[in-house]
């Protein structure tokens, strides 16, 4: 049964590696399943894109009648059963998944908007004073000096390599993307192996290809 990934049919350049449907990607292409992609209009929403995603999101996928959104939720049923989340695993990798969605995002996500707001203030509107920024990163620093600890004698999160570490990783890409794990040695490492997989290359490779092609229909639109 062929599953499909639902995307927005454009956003602007900075997050177009980081967005959350990579993580479902990345999923797909370590348990070797084969996926369709379609779109969903990034603006205005619609009533068909409203039905499946009740606050206008993505990712979102289609698994023969089921519906499903939330990346979190889509790693686990995607990769039921599989190396990336067994059975005798569950319970721990479900606790990392969460801590990773709940906890590192929540905290480091809050600071990255600010500093968005700086660089792109059109589209984030006005940004904070530079210690109300100061202030967010201190607090995420408090979560990733943490789990630097967590992860000073680790490969994995859980064991294995597993979803958790995906949606860990993919959270940590985007920190380090703005240079927020320079004092995380352990961190860095852990986000350098889990890139060097060539199921994530796979991964980024066709996300940023899908992006690609936007772009060239939206040039054929316009022209």
């Amino acid at each position: 049964m062929t599953l499909t990934l639902y995307t927005l049919d454009w956003v602007p350049d900075f997050p177009r590696g980081f967005v959350r449907d990579l993580r479902i990607r990345w999923a797909l292409e370590e348990i070797g399943r084969p996926y369709d992609t379609a779109t969903v209009p990034s603006h205005p929403k619609t009533e068909a894109h409203l039905a499946m995603q009740p606050f206008g999101q993505v990712p979102i996928i289609k698994d023969g009648d089921l519906i499903l959104f939330e990346s979190g939720a889509i790693l686990q049923h995607v990769t039921q059963g599989s190396a990336l989340f067994p059975d005798d695993r569950r319970a721990e990798i479900t606790q990392w998944l969460f801590a990773a969605l709940n906890t590192l995002e929540m905290a480091t996500m809050h600071w990255q908007v600010m500093l968005l707001a700086q660089k792109f203030p059109d589209f984030f509107g006005p940004p904070p004073a530079g210690e109300v920024i100061d202030h967010a990163f201190a607090f995420a620093k408090t979560r990733l000096d943490a789990f630097e600890r967590r992860m000073a004698d680790r490969e994995w999160i859980a064991g294995e390599f597993s979803i958790a570490d995906i949606a860990t990783i993919d959270t940590l890409r985007n920190v380090a993307s703005e240079d927020g794990l320079a004092e995380h040695k352990a961190l860095t490492a852990y986000v350098d192996r889990a890139t060097d997989r060539p199921a994530f290359k796979r991964a980024l490779r066709d996300h940023m290809a899908h992006w690609q092609a936007a772009d060239a229909a939206r040039e054929t639109e316009t022209a």
